[in-house]
């Protein structure tokens, strides 16, 4: 695997005017990595203190994702269980790791204890780490070890804001952060969350999903959010470097199967020249 580009070509990049040359790279080296081949995961997200006792009819979810900062490790703990109980073998993933890290007052013996106490409910993985998330220093790799520690796996990497002129310097920390504590199968460049006072446009969307396919290369998979970004920005990502769809809606609907959510995502990656496979929450394969 080759490695992945220098920091100040990175920034150059961010500067190149010329979008299309910019998502050439990225696209390369994306069909270098994975060809084709494009996953999606259908995902139920669920609130900590609103975990239904079964999965909805007509949802066909592979993934049951708790969100929401619980409000004691007790809260966690249950939310999880109750979780496990009604995904009926579906894989469970929960909660941000940085929440989890306030949780336990930024101690990492207690936020140890914290996952250790999910992981022996039964908890596989948890849903997401914000890079941003855990304040400065490396605080984000410690407690990615910890947690890997004891037991949980970590297989998704997040932004939580935007960057505001240094998103060469987050994806230089998903790139460390991979380095020294593994695991992570896919990173999610695209915050979570918009700035009010200076949104993203599509252009710096569609240019950051191809920098970070040439930065972040000791990372699998390169993803971005149906939910939050929508079919169209998501297609035009798939065309310049990711190669992962998070967040698509497991619910059928009833307005026929061509216009289901499922049908829509894999018409929407067909167009793009590539070829769908629906994954689960812990990125095992599940089909074309």
């Amino acid at each position: 695997m080759s490695a992945g580009i220098e920091l100040d070509e990175a920034r150059a990049l961010f500067a190149e005017r010329d979008l299309i040359a910019v998502g050439a790279r990225g696209d390369e080296e994306r069909r270098r990595r994975h060809g084709t081949t494009t996953t999606f995961a259908r995902v139920l997200d669920v609130r900590v203190d609103a975990v239904p006792g079964s999965i909805p009819a007509g949802a066909s979810p592979g993934e049951f994702r708790v969100s929401g900062k619980p409000t004691s490790a007790d809260a966690a703990v249950a939310a999880v269980k109750a979780a496990l109980a009604a995904a009926g073998g579906v894989p469970v993933t929960a909660f941000s790791l940085a929440d989890l890290f306030e949780l336990g007052g930024h101690v990492v013996y207690n936020v140890l204890e914290i996952v250790k106490r999910l992981a022996d409910a039964g908890l596989q993985a948890v849903a997401e780490a914000p890079i941003d998330g855990f304040g400065a220093g490396g605080q984000a790799v410690v407690a990615i070890q910890q947690t890997v520690k004891a037991g949980l796996a970590v297989p998704r990497l997040t932004v939580r804001r935007p960057a505001e002129g240094a998103a060469v310097d987050l994806l230089a920390r998903a790139r460390e952060v991979q380095h020294a504590s593994g695991g992570v199968r896919a990173f999610a460049p695209l915050a979570r969350v918009s700035s009010v006072a200076q949104p993203s446009t599509g252009y710096d969307d569609v240019k950051t999903i191809a920098v970070a396919r040439l930065v972040v290369d000791n990372i699998d998979s390169i993803q971005v959010d149906w939910s939050l970004y929508g079919p169209k920005l998501a297609q035009v990502a798939l065309t310049v470097g990711a190669d992962d769809i998070d967040g698509v809606s497991p619910l059928e609907g009833d307005l026929g199967r061509r216009r289901s959510p499922l049908e829509e995502i894999r018409g929407n990656i067909k167009a793009a020249g590539l070829e769908p496979f629906e994954r689960d929450g812990l990125f095992a394969l599940l089909g074309q």
